[in-house]
């Protein structure tokens, strides 16, 4: 489940660049004199036009990257009335979380859930605007050949008392779920990221699950959210997920997973985002001042973009290293551990071939298999698919690598067909397979999740790796990013 921008509906939405316009501003004049022009253009038909670039641009600050993260330092500094400009890459924001309209469907790329009880998320986000439609509260394990539901008590009480002597965990099991319910509550944010850690594997073993719960399902449950089927990630991000879980839904925007990315993009002057624009270099400009420093950003064409403030550099883990690798003491040179990976594939089907109408997650308990989880994307949100058909998502927790997308999507359907039998899976079309190599950063102990964001002054990063590998991470950590620069500065406003 990613946490962590193309777009659903409007899949082709491009914002092009109309050069030869700087900023001309003093210290401490925030608002840009002469601004970026920027027209937006919407199609649903047409692929977004090359953007054209600046000559030589400055600004107050640079903000490199669409992601979740960049859009949120965007909108942090845009509270406080600071210029900037954020540079993507790609033909839309979001980064990781995108969508894709297909034949009609609507496709994240990848699983991707949003669940409600982010705390960042809340203060950021219209939720009603968003539309959001829920997931059943709990999941559907396929074991021993068959379905059984785990369900949430205080949402589903009748479900979940049914399922107390199903195979999935024992009575004891699902008492202790209740306790660490009650833990995580009783715990803050920062108490939780504080804490003691250890890998969530340990953590459930030291509370006292059983395997079979543990085996049937935390590790396709919680595997699916980090992409980690061992439970190595850190008992932090557990509990911090396991904490939202208890306080929110999960939910998909009836738009796409995008319609967040994009929600957040409408927060932010139209002038202020540049699509299409890939990043060389970031460079440090010397300056007899320490405090000072400032940093300019090479495009790959070779025009410069020049910022008085600082960079926020909010891309990806592995393309935050390219750029700054050795450009500083203060930043890794390379990743130390290896991404989370996944692959995620999509069938269309006739609404008659599917024998499910409820809007929950299907899970493999059986210890078997390459699917890990599953869903009917149609059944959670109507409006992923034209009518009478259904949306199937379904995914693999690592890239399969050596296995092409034709024998992987043979493989899938066969499985499937254990599941739901072969006249219903075998009848299904597919539409598309994802491959994302980093679909989470790998969060296993020992951990820091509430990394500083300065790199030196005027250089500041942030993305999920810098804090929880979650939507609410990156958003939380573009914030502090912008945040800091603005204290470096003296920037902040009184309130």
């Amino acid at each position: 489940m990613a946490i962590a921008a193309a777009h659903s509906f409007i899949s082709s939405s491009n914002l092009s660049f109309i050069p030869s316009h700087t900023f001309h501003h003093r210290r401490h004049h925030h608002r840009p004199q002469s601004p970026f022009k920027i027209s937006a253009h919407i199609s649903l038909t047409t692929p977004p036009s090359p953007t054209v670039q600046p000559k030589l641009n400055n600004t107050g600050v640079i903000v490199v990257g669409a992601g979740l993260a960049g859009l949120a330092a965007a909108i942090r500094l845009h509270s406080d009335n600071i210029p900037f400009l954020l540079v993507e890459a790609s033909d839309a924001v979001g980064g990781r979380v995108r969508t894709d309209n297909v034949d009609g469907f609507l496709l994240d790329r990848g699983f991707q859930i949003f669940i409600t009880g982010y705390p960042e998320a809340r203060k950021l986000l219209d939720y009603e605007t968003l539309d959001l439609q829920k997931f059943y509260s709990g999941a559907r394990v396929y074991y021993g050949g068959g379905f059984h539901t785990v369900a949430d008590p205080l949402r589903h009480l009748a479900d979940a008392i049914q399922s107390l002597t199903n195979p999935i965990g024992t009575i004891v099991d699902k008492s202790l779920i209740a306790l660490t319910r009650i833990r995580v509550l009783t715990q803050s944010d920062d108490q939780i990221f504080s804490a003691e850690e250890t890998s969530t594997i340990d953590l459930l073993k030291r509370i006292g699950f059983s395997d079979s719960i543990v085996d049937r399902f935390f590790r396709p449950f919680f595997g699916g959210i980090f992409f980690d089927r061992d439970l190595e990630t850190t008992s932090r991000l557990f509990d911090f997920i396991f904490k939202c879980l208890a306080l929110g839904d999960n939910t998909l925007p009836a738009k796409g997973i995008s319609a967040i990315p994009e929600q957040l993009a409408a927060k932010l002057p139209s002038n202020s985002i540049i699509l299409n624009t890939p990043v060389a270099s970031i460079d440090k400009q010397e300056s007899d001042s320490k405090s000072e420093s400032t940093y300019t950003v090479r495009l790959n064409n070779g025009e410069v973009l020049t910022s008085d403030y600082g960079v926020i550099v909010a891309v990806e883990e592995p393309e935050a290293v390219k750029l700054l690798a050795g450009k500083s003491n203060g930043f890794p040179a390379q990743i130390r551990k290896p991404a989370r990976s996944t692959v995620c594939l999509y069938f269309s089907a006739d609404r008659s071939k599917v024998p499910v109408h409820d809007p929950v997650l299907f899970i493999n308990g059986s210890g078997n298999g390459i699917v890990n989880n599953m869903f009917f994307a149609t059944n959670v949100a109507p409006s992923y698919g034209p009518a009478g058909k259904v949306l199937v998502s379904v995914s693999l927790i690592g890239l399969h690598e050596g296995v092409s997308d034709e024998d992987l999507r043979s493989k899938v359907v066969d499985e499937l067909s254990s599941w739901f039998g072969k006249e219903v899976a075998g009848s299904w079309t597919h539409l598309r397979t994802y491959r994302v190599k980093f679909a989470q950063p790998n969060q296993c102990p020992p951990t820091d999740l509430r990394k500083n964001p300065k790199v030196e002054p005027g250089l500041y990063v942030c993305g999920d790796y810098r804090t929880s590998a979650t939507f609410d991470g990156a958003l939380v950590s573009g914030r502090k990013a912008a945040e800091a620069l603005l204290r470096d500065r003296s920037l902040v406003q009184a309130s």
